[in-house]
C-alpha cells in the first residue's frame, strides 16, 4: 500500500472508530462529518473534521472527559483547545490529524461548508438550525480595524528601522503584510469568515493569482533597504484595497494617519 492510500485508510479507520465511540456513549446523540472529507476534496494531507451534538446536560461532563474520549480513536500525541468553547485540536500516534467540534442539543448549526451525517440517535442533526450569515456590522468593524491598524504596525515599523533593530523590524513587516492580505479576502468575499483570524488559511485557493502577486515582492532579506522598499510596497497594495473598501461600506479613510506616515516613512528614507 503507497502513502496515500495508507494515510486514507488509517482516516478510515479512525472515522470508524468515532462512529463506534459516539454509538456507545448515552452523553451523545449526534455525529456528523464536515470539511474536505465531506466535501469528497479530501486528500492524504487532508485532516478530519468531526463534530458531535451532546444531550444539553452532558457538555460539562465531555468537556472534563475529552482525552479518555479520543483515546478511543488511538493514542493522542497533542490535544489544544487553544483556549476555544467546544472544539479541540487532535493528533494521534497513528498519525491521524483532526478536529473535533462539540455542542449542545438545540444549539446544534450547519458547519460551515458541506457535511454529512455519521449517527443521529434523537433527530438532532434533523433539527439544525441554518448556519447564520456574517453580520454586517461585525465584518466591516473588522474592516475598519484593518484599516487603521495598518497604521500603527507601519509607525513600529518605522520606529524599528530607524533604530536598526531589523528583526522587530520583520515581525512589523509582516503584520503590514497579514492585513493587506486580510484586505484582500474581504475585497475578493467580504463574507470570508478568516478576515481577521488567519488569513493565510487556504489563501492559495481563496484568492486567484493575481490577487497575490503584488504581495510576493514584499517577501525580502533582513536588510534595510530591501524591508523599506517592501513597506513601500505594501502601502501601495493597502491602499488600493482600503480606500475604495472604505467608500464601499461607509467608512471613513484615515487620510490624515495617512499623509502623517508617509511623511514620517519620507523623512526615514531620505536619511537611508
Amino acid at each position: 500500500m503507497n502513502a496515500p492510500d495508507l494515510v486514507l485508510s488509517m482516516h478510515q479507520t479512525t472515522l470508524s472508530r468515532f462512529v463506534e465511540a459516539c454509538r456507545s456513549d448515552p452523553r451523545v446523540l449526534a455525529a456528523y462529518l464536515y470539511g474536505s472529507h465531506a466535501s469528497g476534496t479530501s486528500d492524504a494531507w487532508s485532516d478530519l473534521d468531526l463534530g458531535l451534538v451532546l444531550a444539553g446536560d452532558a457538555f460539562d461532563d465531555f468537556a472534563a472527559g475529552l482525552e479518555a474520549f479520543l483515546r478511543q480513536l488511538g493514542e493522542p500525541l497533542f490535544i489544544e483547545d487553544f483556549d476555544s468553547d467546544g472544539v479541540v485540536f487532535f493528533i494521534l500516534a497513528g498519525g491521524t490529524e483532526g478536529e473535533l467540534a462539540y455542542g449542545r442539543a438545540g444549539e446544534f448549526t450547519e458547519p460551515h461548508g458541506p457535511w454529512r451525517p455519521l449517527l443521529d440517535k434523537a433527530g438532532a442533526l434533523a433539527a439544525a438550525r441554518p448556519r447564520p450569515r456574517t453580520v454586517p456590522a461585525d465584518q466591516i468593524e473588522t474592516l475598519r480595524r484593518q484599516i487603521t491598524w495598518f497604521w500603527h504596525d507601519l509607525s513600529h515599523f518605522i520606529t524599528a528601522v530607524a533604530r536598526e533593530q531589523l528583526w522587530w523590524a520583520a515581525g512589523q513587516l509582516e503584520n503590514l503584510r497579514r492585513v493587506v492580505a486580510n484586505l484582500a479576502r474581504l475585497q475578493h468575499d467580504f463574507a470570508d469568515g478568516e478576515v481577521g483570524d488567519d488569513p493565510w488559511f487556504k489563501l492559495d485557493v481563496s484568492l486567484p493569482d493575481e490577487a497575490l502577486a503584488p504581495l510576493r515582492q514584499t517577501y525580502v532579506p533582513l536588510e534595510r533597504a530591501a524591508m523599506l522598499g517592501a513597506a513601500r510596497a505594501l502601502i501601495a497594495h493597502y491602499r488600493a484595497l482600503a480606500v475604495p473598501l472604505a467608500g464601499a461600506h461607509g467608512l471613513v479613510y484615515p487620510a490624515d494617519l495617512d499623509r502623517l506616515l508617509q511623511a514620517r516613512l519620507a523623512r526615514l528614507l531620505k536619511i537611508s
